[in-house]
Order: C-alpha cells, then sequence, then structure tokens
C-alpha cells in the first residue's frame, strides 16, 4: 500500500513539473511571439513616419522652393513657342496667360473660334512682343484635325506643351444616359490628343535635346469615381502614359510633368455650388496654374497644389480606393438628386 501511494505520489509530481515545464514552454513562445510583432509593429511606424517626412520634404521643394525663383523658360526648354490645348477656358487659358507672360509665344489651339480670338488678344494686351498663333478644331472629331494641327507646329522651335484639353459629363450622369459622342469624346478628347499631340512635338524637342511635355490628368485619376467613370479612367490613362513616357525619356534632356488637379473653378466643374467659390480645396484657375507652373522641373508627378496635395494624401495613406469611390458616389449621387429636384421645381413653376 505504502509502496503504491509513493508510486502515485511521484508519478503526480513528475506530471506537475512536466506541467510547469510546458507552461514555461508555452510562456516563453507567446514572449517571443510577442517580440516578433512588436519589432514588425516598430518597423512599420518608422517606415510610415519616413515615408510622411520624405512626403513633406519633397512637398516643400515643390510648393515653397520652386516658387523662389523664376526660370527663363524658353532658354531652359529651347523653344521659344509653347502650344496649349483646351485654351479658351479655365487651366488651358491661364496657362496660356502666364506662359506668354514668362516670354513665350502661345499656339492657341480650340474649337471655339470666337474664345481663341479673345485670348489672343488678351495676350497681347497683358504681354507684349509675344506672338500668338491660333488653330480652330475640335478635339473630339479625332485623327482628321492633326494634319490641320501638324500644319501650324511645323518649323516652330516648341519648348513647352501642355495637353490640357478634356471634357467630362456636367453635371455628372449615369454612365447609361451618355450618348455615343459623348462616349467616343471622352476619348479623342481625354485620351487621343494627348498621345497624337506628343506624337507631333517630342521629335523636335528630341532633335533640340530640351523641352517640356505637361499633361494635365486629375486627382480622379487616383480612384474610380461613379457618375464620371469615363472621366476617371481617362484621367488614369493620361497619369500612366505620361509616368511611362518619362521613364523613357530620362536622360533625353526632357521634362515630363503629369499633373493631378483637384477642384478648380472652370466651366467643367462649375455642376455644383461649391465648386464656384474659391475655398481651401477649391483654387481659382490663376491660384492652381500660378503654383502648378512653378512645380515644372521641380517635380514630374504633382496635384501643382499644396491643399490638393494635402487630398491626396489623405486617399491614398488615410482613406483607400474602395472607400473613396464610395464616397465620390454617394457624394454625386446627392448631387443628381438634388439637380433633378430642382429641375422639377423650376418645370413645377412654369406650369
Amino acid at each position: 500500500m505504502r509502496v503504491s501511494v509513493a508510486l502515485c505520489i511521484s508519478h503526480c509530481a513528475r506530471r506537475q513539473v512536466d506541467f510547469r515545464c510546458g507552461a514555461t514552454s508555452v510562456s516563453s513562445t507567446g514572449m517571443e511571439v510577442q517580440g516578433v510583432l512588436t519589432f514588425l509593429g516598430l518597423v512599420w511606424v518608422a517606415r510610415w513616419v519616413l515615408h510622411i517626412m520624405v512626403d513633406i520634404v519633397a512637398a516643400l521643394r515643390k510648393f515653397v522652393w520652386a516658387r523662389l525663383s523664376k526660370d527663363n523658360l524658353p532658354i531652359k526648354y529651347g523653344g521659344k513657342w509653347a502650344v496649349v490645348t483646351g485654351c479658351t477656358d479655365g487651366i488651358g487659358k491661364e496657362y496660356a496667360r502666364q506662359l506668354a507672360e514668362r516670354g513665350m509665344n502661345i499656339l492657341l489651339i480650340a474649337r471655339n473660334k470666337d474664345k481663341l480670338n479673345n485670348v489672343k488678344q488678351i495676350i497681347r494686351e497683358e504681354s507684349l512682343g509675344v506672338e500668338t498663333e491660333i488653330v480652330q478644331v475640335d478635339f473630339s472629331h479625332g485623327r482628321v484635325i492633326y494634319q490641320e494641327i501638324a500644319r501650324h507646329v511645323e518649323g516652330k522651335n516648341i519648348g513647352i506643351l501642355v495637353n490640357n484639353v478634356g471634357m467630362a459629363f456636367s453635371p455628372p450622369k449615369n454612365f447609361v444616359e451618355a450618348s455615343e459622342d459623348e462616349v467616343w469624346g471622352h476619348v479623342n478628347v481625354n485620351v487621343a490628343s494627348v498621345v497624337a499631340m506628343t506624337q507631333l512635338v517630342l521629335p523636335g524637342m528630341l532633335a533640340r535635346g530640351r523641352g517640356a511635355i505637361i499633361n494635365v490628368a486629375s486627382i480622379g485619376s487616383s480612384c474610380t469615381i461613379p457618375y464620371l467613370g469615363i472621366y476617371s479612367a481617362t484621367k488614369a490613362f493620361v497619369d500612366f502614359f505620361s509616368e511611362s513616357l518619362s521613364w523613357e525619356l530620362r536622360g533625353s534632356g526632357i521634362t515630363v510633368q503629369t499633373l493631378r488637379p483637384g477642384a478648380v473653378i472652370t466651366n467643367m466643374s462649375n455642376f455644383t455650388e461649391v465648386h464656384r467659390k474659391p475655398s481651401f480645396l477649391v483654387a481659382t484657375t490663376k491660384t492652381y496654374v500660378t503654383s502648378a507652373l512653378a512645380t515644372l522641373g521641380h517635380s514630374g508627378r504633382t496635384t501643382g497644389y499644396w491643399p490638393h496635395g494635402f487630398q491626396v494624401f489623405l486617399m491614398d495613406e488615410i482613406f483607400n480606393r474602395r472607400l473613396c469611390t464610395h464616397m465620390f458616389g454617394w457624394r454625386f449621387r446627392a448631387l443628381l438628386k438634388a439637380e433633378q429636384k430642382r429641375v422639377a421645381e423650376e418645370q413645377a413653376k412654369k406650369k
């Protein structure tokens, strides 16, 4: 009996020791896992902080340092002429004015002859000694217009090309409501024009070893935008094409810049009251272009305006693409409903 009890006590003691050893082993393993996770967390935080610091330094370089000096654009980019598409309103018109103020001759390309002549007259009055030339074409007509443009480009030392012409639904609407002309207009105006105009002027720039191509995309290229889906998709094309072209032209002396503006007060974006008045995130064309033009040669891919850069930071680092899509979708759905209600009320009053 005593032997049996002794054996039982011995067995229990051994089990207790094994349990304690097991507990110690589990505890040790848990501490190791916790240590690894802590290390990975610190690495992620350090990476995030470093990323933000790099962004801040880049922003200071683009939006502060770049504005301290103004380059002689015709000399820097090897040509006296600047070509601006979609130049009769908005961002394009302001680029034409400010490039003329900086000593560039301007080749104005747009579809409305009266507006072209108006911009031409403004430039002549504001920038004495600057030559201007107009080309009246409709970019929505596609390939057939570029022979006429090529005729005006020939023989000119083009230092800067601003691919600005664009179109979008105004106000936003469902894709199924878009006409065939609107669908092909987006492709011809927003996509084909950028590629075709670049193909026209790039050989001359390469021959001189200098030049600048500014491709105006949109903040909408960062995520999909319901009710402006064709627009955001075409601007994503501009963004990708511009970035790939920039890589191909490394070391050639040609600067390729992608602009991704947010809200700017233009005829294209005046479908909502919010976009008709300047605010922190809504810029006037003069404010925007003054800022964006200063970044040329200092940043290859930029919003051009620091509040829009802050907006992109929030979209990329704080939110995500899917959430931004929902946010834009809800916003524009509300705008559509408000617009429909307004139209219905006006029709009711007329009755």
